[in-house]
């Protein structure tokens, strides 16, 4: 078969592909989820063997894992979310410093990565429904962060629902055969023991968090008020009884209710969010994330996502409802779209910073985050 009948026959395979096809179904997807991905090859593979993308082996790109790079370089900032955070507690809490951090649908954790890389005192517990990802991190994101024991004590990665976190399963750090997670959870180099049934997140032993986030709008996962609320009281138990708080974000906005595709160029590939017609009844939309590489190489719906897009009323009412005694906003404008847009950088919002707002008037687009304070 000729290379213009191979691509024929792929461009025809992606075409008779359905919508319900295109996106999964899952109830609460990861804030890394994988729905399917695909690349499109316009080049051969001699042409490119041995070069390089953004620093990286074509043979890194093509991995079937290498959307995980990519998504933390494109839509991941952990320095802005971890410096936010910290002043959020400092300004509503104020009595110490924040040491226990948990981030749920955690994806790949960097987050979680780069709050341990800071501190030594600190601790770090992800939680996330694909352990793809989650290895993922063990495997990529701690091999610049000090020992593995001192790595392993301080983060623990969990698979599993937030709607029901105490039954998440610890995630096993892959280790040599002679080094085990003892059963408290916690490796020691000098630990020999047997492989250990799977810990549950209640029975293992974890500080109480000064800080629980959701971040990269993952709560749009969450599509009931009923499993909102549930969510938030969920948080609300794992909070410090001295003090502490939660925070997720938010976009809005007209552009967020309608088709919209924006670019962001970056020196090696370029980012791609893709929206679909909003759903005005249901407040539903289906997001894309795809990756034009360089080469002519695109990696299409590396990740996919079905959103409840919640409005600030709602979710702040769902907040105190669950029990949290105050809630703040904290707003920042991004760039207008217009539709269609190919940006510097659609993440920062350019020199723009969060302000806390007790209203806001309606602008094309924004970024929020929402502050749950719990004393």
């Amino acid at each position: 078969m000729g290379k213009r009948d191979k691509k024929e026959k792929s461009k025809s395979k992606r075409n008779q592909r359905s919508v319900s096809e295109e996106y999964h179904n899952d109830p609460l997807p990861s804030s890394a989820f994988d729905v399917h991905n695909s690349f499109d090859e316009e080049v051969d593979e001699e042409q490119t063997e041995g070069e390089e993308v953004d620093g990286q082996s074509l043979k890194f790109i093509v991995d079937e894992y290498s959307k995980f790079h990519f998504y933390q370089k494109s839509v991941q900032r952990p320095k802005g979310d971890i410096s936010y955070a910290t002043m959020f507690f400092l300004k509503y809490i104020g009595t110490r410093n924040p040491l226990h951090l948990q981030e749920d649908f955690c994806g790949t954790a960097l987050l979680s990565v780069e709050w341990i890389r800071k501190d030594p005192r600190r601790t770090a517990v992800g939680l996330d429904t694909d352990d793809t990802a989650l290895k993922w991190c063990l495997q990529n994101n701690l091999t610049d962060i000090g020992s593995s024991s001192d790595c392993y004590s301080r983060l623990s990665l969990f698979h599993g629902n937030v709607l029901n976190p105490h039954e998440a399963l610890l995630l096993p750090a892959d280790l040599q055969p002679q080094e085990r997670i003892p059963q408290e959870g916690r490796f020691s180099g000098a630990d020999v023991v047997s492989p250990l049934l799977p810990t549950k997140m209640e029975n293992h032993n974890l500080a109480p968090r000064d800080i629980i986030c959701a971040f990269n709008y993952s709560c749009c996962c969450l599509y009931t008020r009923s499993n909102l609320i549930m969510y938030f009281k969920h948080v609300l138990s794992a909070l410090s009884k001295d003090g502490g708080i939660f925070i997720m974000d938010v976009y809005g906005g007209p552009s967020s209710e309608r088709e919209l595709r924006l670019k962001t160029s970056y020196s090696n590939y370029t980012y791609i969010w893709e929206q679909e017609e909003f759903d005005i009844v249901n407040r539903r939309t289906k997001i894309s994330i795809h990756f034009q590489l360089k080469y002519k190489k695109t990696l299409r719906h590396a990740f996919s996502y079905d959103w409840r897009l919640w409005s600030l009323p709602e979710i702040k009412d769902c907040l105190m409802e669950a029990g949290f005694q105050s809630v703040h906003v904290w707003i920042k404008e991004m760039p207008n779209t217009n539709g269609m847009a190919v940006v510097k950088d659609f993440r920062t919002g350019g020199d723009s910073k969060y302000m806390e707002c007790s209203s806001f008037t309606q602008i094309d687009a924004w970024n929020a985050y929402i502050v749950g304070v719990a004393k």
